[in-house]
């Protein structure tokens, strides 16, 4: 059920771009970037200019595996592990460290994004959106729910191993589940996805924390 349908990659906003956690190493993050994971990774892109690829290393694996910190930073940190050749432990490899749900209508791109340090954003084709950046307890069910599902498909899907494509085609959703070991993605018709025995499970959950977003902001 879960064809990679589509063609060349299309040009894609910087707000899509940021929550897959792949940014390229010299756009992630600006040379000025200030205090924790930021830092850690200017200092890491300098290492890597000054010819200390190893040292580079070092801090992206740091930032990976600091407890508590930011799905994303984990993420990017992973982007750039794997892009020098290193590789998550078998047992750590299809960990979800975000989910981004995209659906294409006519109209634009809808996107959800949720992440499992209990964040999440939704991005309306309009340009309107919602940033939940966990200041109370209450959509953690929703948000741990989105994680659960994730987790069950992504042992059914293999990593993605080429540049991430543009938004799905018209009419279809995409279910994208960011790793240590890369995005997994799986893309189809509306129905066809919210038909599927395990798609549809995440599908449907992440339409309820969409929901509950938008329901936040009014």
């Amino acid at each position: 059920m879960f064809k990679k349908l589509f063609s060349r990659p299309q040009p894609s906003s910087s707000l899509r771009d940021v929550v897959f956690g792949d940014c390229p190493i010299e756009q992630w993050p600006p040379d000025d970037s200030g205090e924790g994971p930021f830092a850690d990774f200017v200092l890491a892109r300098q290492l890597l200019r000054a010819g200390d690829p190893s040292a580079a290393a070092d801090l992206w694996r740091l930032i990976a595996n600091t407890p508590g910190i930011e799905s994303r930073h984990r993420a990017q940190a992973w982007t750039f592990l794997r892009a020098s050749g290193q590789l998550p432990p078998t047992e750590s490899a299809k960990s979800i460290l975000g989910v981004v749900v995209e659906v294409a209508m006519r109209e634009g791109l809808d996107l959800l994004a949720a992440y499992p340090d209990l964040t999440a954003r939704y991005m309306n084709y309009s340009g309107a959106g919602v940033v939940w950046e966990h200041p109370d307890n209450s959509l953690n069910q929703s948000i741990t729910l989105v994680m659960r599902e994730a987790a069950a498909l992504v042992q059914r899907i293999g990593p993605w191993t080429e540049p991430r494509p543009g938004p799905p085609r018209p009419g279809n959703v995409r279910l994208n589940m960011i790793t240590p070991s890369g995005l997994h993605f799986g893309e189809g018709s509306m129905q066809a996805i919210a038909s599927d025995p395990m798609g549809g499970r995440l599908f449907h959950a992440a339409t309820q924390l969409m929901q509950a977003l938008i329901a936040k902001k009014r």
